[in-house]
């Protein structure tokens, strides 16, 4: 499958279904947007394994094949998606091992790790989050120490807003993330089946956690030139807008998942590109 073909069918991948890493990818130049649609395409691949409906065996069987895929990974496959990172991978030198560390976070999640400790769920967070953050700075050219540390950090903040988002949803999964030592300590049951009100005083301990790994992680931004600087602005903006929705008001997350408008998403990103340009 030659590189046009394969990139396009990652760009309808991420188009349909990166709800908020869409708004960033969208003000890259047309080389880096494809490499990081390939990498994007490829993580949700990955993630739709992890949560699907499959028994965990095939779970994990399915996951272990694609990191197998992956080392070494094949030029001439029929499948689109390698097909893309292949190239992505021979233009960027993509850190392949990057995709283990998700795909292990992912057997985490099938196998229904919990977390005792901050540290424990920070590691998780690394693995799912900070290794797409790794990944987007070979496509950016960023090589810089301080880069690659602040990109974890800012992949931390971004998967603890998501945890905070999903406490519902992934509650009815059985996966429970949020650290049982910071639960006892707001008086919270590990497994988080308490009234609503208790689970609230423990998501905005959490998001005072996250608020913290945000102002880390974005001290990334001036590594970056403009166009990529401009991506994660508004990667990180969504995210820093949809976390401040739930410190606003914790219990919202106990009734369903938060979101944001469109128009807010679209805002964001504009004002990323605007901020760059100046």
């Amino acid at each position: 499958m030659n590189a046009e073909e394969a990139y396009r069918r990652c760009e309808e991948i991420t188009k349909a279904e990166a709800k908020n890493f869409g708004y960033g990818i969208r003000l890259l130049k047309v080389p880096e947007r494809q490499a990081l649609s390939a990498v994007y395409a490829l993580a949700r691949q990955i993630d739709d394994i992890g949560d699907g409906d499959a028994s965990a065996a095939d779970r994990l069987s399915a996951l272990a094949r694609v990191r197998k895929d992956l080392h070494p990974i094949a030029g001439d496959t029929a499948d689109p998606v390698l097909a893309a990172i292949s190239y992505a991978t021979d233009a960027y030198d993509l850190p392949l091992g990057a995709f283990d560390e998700l795909i292990e976070g992912c057997e985490m999640d099938v196998e229904g790790t919990s977390y005792q400790t901050a540290d424990e769920l920070v590691g998780y967070c690394r693995r799912v989050a900070g290794s797409i953050g790794r990944l987007s700075l070979a496509v950016f050219g960023t090589t810089d120490r301080a880069a690659v540390g602040w990109a974890d950090d800012l992949g931390v903040a971004l998967q603890l807003t998501n945890i905070l988002r999903d406490v519902v949803e992934d509650g009815a999964r059985g996966r429970v993330y949020l650290p049982a030592e910071d639960a006892a300590t707001v008086g919270c049951p590990a497994d988080l089946k308490a009234p609503p009100e208790v689970v609230a005083k423990l998501v905005a301990f959490e998001c005072a956690r996250a608020r913290e790994w945000f102002d880390r992680g974005l001290r990334l931004l001036p590594f970056l030139d403009r166009r990529p600087r401009a991506c994660v602005s508004a990667m990180a903006g969504i995210y820093s807008h949809l976390l401040t929705r739930i410190e606003r008001d914790p219990i919202a997350v106990t009734r369903g998942r938060i979101s944001l408008p469109t128009w807010e998403k679209v805002w964001v990103a504009g004002t990323s590109l605007v901020g760059v340009q100046r």
